[in-house]
């Protein structure tokens, strides 16, 4: 059984390298927008904004400056710049768990996000500086899947990598989709821009071609099982973790949760489901998720002496 402490850093740094690719998209989607003068680029803006719990509206009309807080603010502790911050450290306290290459990688994009030419760098070619940011992220992923081992340790970071990725991407379409006063949205401009949010843009017109619509889109990024941003597709990976690491543990706690919601969207009835139900379907993904994370933190991390201790 791998130290609480160990598993509990890996599991952070899973999710907040993840947390980080995902403001660096919406970002980079807000930036996009304001090439758009018209309402429709504040609205793909406003979106941005809610899905990251941004209640102030009124940064939306000023989608370059909350574009660079989201990206450089050290004050906010979900900014990108907080949240490579944190999976440094974690990465730090358990440098004799990863690889070399997954160290420096990460230490790389740390030190690039937080250098004295980083603001600048944003400013001069905003696009280009996230980008390269989230090219720089999926080399460290590339690192850690190639040079780490491939047990309880590398599970964790997955762990956490997917379970933070359902639900970034549960709260924007539930900022989309799940308000049924509002109503969905359903505007081309933005409704492209939450697949640009969603890294799911060519994947989508590769199965619908051409047509944008709003159903089709909740239905790819919720019930997808080969696209790897989809809910159903991490809920899957979720449980393929934990089902290795509580076999090791012995408290099968966390893989019935995550059992409970693989299937859940694994045998939704998709032909039936509309935009109608879209907002209790997705409070209950958030829920699970919460309460699988809850079960994780019980059972590897804040686990009383006794549970580990024979009988």
């Amino acid at each position: 059984m791998m130290l609480a402490r160990v598993a509990d850093s890996l599991y952070w740094i899973g999710r907040y390298v993840e947390r980080a690719e995902h403001m660096c998209r919406l970002s980079d989607v807000m930036l996009n927008a304001t090439l758009d003068r018209t309402d429709a680029a504040v609205q793909v803006a406003r979106i941005a904004l809610a899905a990251v719990g941004d209640k102030n509206v009124d940064k939306a009309s000023s989608p370059y400056d909350a574009a660079f807080a989201l990206a450089l603010d050290r004050q906010d502790p979900g900014s990108i710049t907080s949240s490579l911050a944190l999976a440094r450290e974690n990465a730090r306290q358990v440098r004799d768990q990863i690889t070399t290459e997954t160290w420096e990688r990460l230490n790389l994009i740390y030190l690039r996000m937080t250098g004295p030419g980083a603001a600048k760098a944003f400013a001069d070619g905003s696009s280009a500086f996230l980008h390269d940011i989230i090219a720089d992220l999926h080399l460290f992923r590339g690192a850690a899947d190639a040079t780490m081992s491939h047990g309880e340790g590398w599970r964790f970071l997955l762990l956490g990598m997917y379970l933070e990725r359902a639900e970034l991407i549960g709260r924007l379409l539930k900022v989309c989709f799940g308000d049924a006063r509002r109503g969905p949205i359903d505007d081309h401009f933005a409704l492209t821009g939450l697949l640009r949010m969603s890294c799911a843009l060519e994947p989508y017109l590769r199965r619908y071609t051409a047509d944008v619509q709003p159903r089709l889109i909740l239905e790819f990024l919720m019930f997808d099982e080969d696209f790897p941003r989809s809910i159903r597709f991490s809920t899957a990976r979720i449980e393929e973790h934990l089902a290795a690491a509580s076999r090791s543990a012995g408290h099968a706690g966390p893989e019935r949760l995550a059992g409970r919601l693989k299937a859940r969207l694994q045998y939704a009835d998709v032909e039936n489901f509309d935009l109608g139900t879209a907002s209790t379907i997705l409070n209950t993904v958030l829920d699970e998720c919460a309460a699988i994370h809850t079960s994780v933190y019980e059972t590897f991390v804040a686990y009383s002496l006794e549970m580990r201790l024979p009988a």
